[in-house]
């Protein structure tokens, strides 16, 4: 089983390998945990002092404050997820995901493999990230938003200034494969942003913007609109 916390509470389990379970970590019924992964790791400022102390793995443990993770949850190979953060009910990562302290994770949401949620970041419930996005500290993320693969958002206008502002994705929203979202904007309910854009300002609700910088093009109804117009086509070619 790897090293399992004498503090740690856990429900009915499915361990599929070695895994790390640190501190007073809480894992809810019939939760699966893939081979490697780590609960509970302690935060840089506590790593930075044991690793001085030459601690043990024993020595993290005592210093962790654990983490929470829902019921039937699905971990797949090599998800870390350090202290103080909370996964719902019916979470599920992919492979070698990162989350970082005080994340807020809803319940039914998707995290995909190689992604890095990277603390104090909150994401609601029913969210989709596909493959290699990045999240930073002070991110929100909405209910139900789609994030494609390798979208990026950003947190400091003037790197490195230090002076983090996060940008906020509000519910249902859509943003495409490859984007960028620059630090402090608002993807407004329900809004669209097309695949490689460039967002540097707030997009209004029900809007689909692309392009460097990105532009609205026209509204969620045409494109709905346009997707089933799509979807008839491909099915009765």
């Amino acid at each position: 089983m790897g090293f399992i916390s004498k503090r740690a509470k856990l429900g009915r389990v499915l361990a599929e390998g070695l895994v790390t379970i640190l501190g007073p970590t809480v894992v809810g019924e019939g939760t699966v945990l893939g081979y490697g992964v780590v609960l509970g790791y302690p935060v840089r400022a506590v790593l930075k002092k044991l690793v001085e102390e030459a601690s043990s793995l024993e020595n993290y443990d005592s210093e962790s404050r654990g983490c929470v993770v829902g019921e039937r949850c699905i971990l797949r190979p090599y998800t870390v997820v350090y202290e103080r953060s909370r996964l719902g009910d019916e979470v599920e990562t992919g492979h070698f995901v990162m989350i970082r302290e005080n994340v807020e994770v809803g319940d039914k949401t998707l995290i995909g493999s190689h992604t890095v949620v990277d603390g104090y970041v909150s994401i609601g419930s029913e969210v989709r990230i596909q493959t290699g996005c990045y999240l930073p500290p002070r991110t929100v993320v909405g209910d139900r938003v789609f994030l494609g693969p390798m979208v990026t958002v950003l947190n400091d206008k003037y790197p490195p200034s230090g002076l983090l502002v996060g940008a906020r994705i509000e519910e249902e929203a859509v943003v495409g494969a490859g984007s960028i979202i620059m630090a402090g904007v608002t993807i407004g309910k329900r809004a669209m942003v097309a695949a490689g854009s460039i967002v540097t300002r707030d997009v209004k609700p029900d809007t689909v913007v692309r392009g460097s910088p990105a532009k609205p093009v026209y509204t969620r109804k045409d494109y709905e609109a346009k997707r089933r117009t799509y979807m008839e086509k491909m099915k009765h070619p």
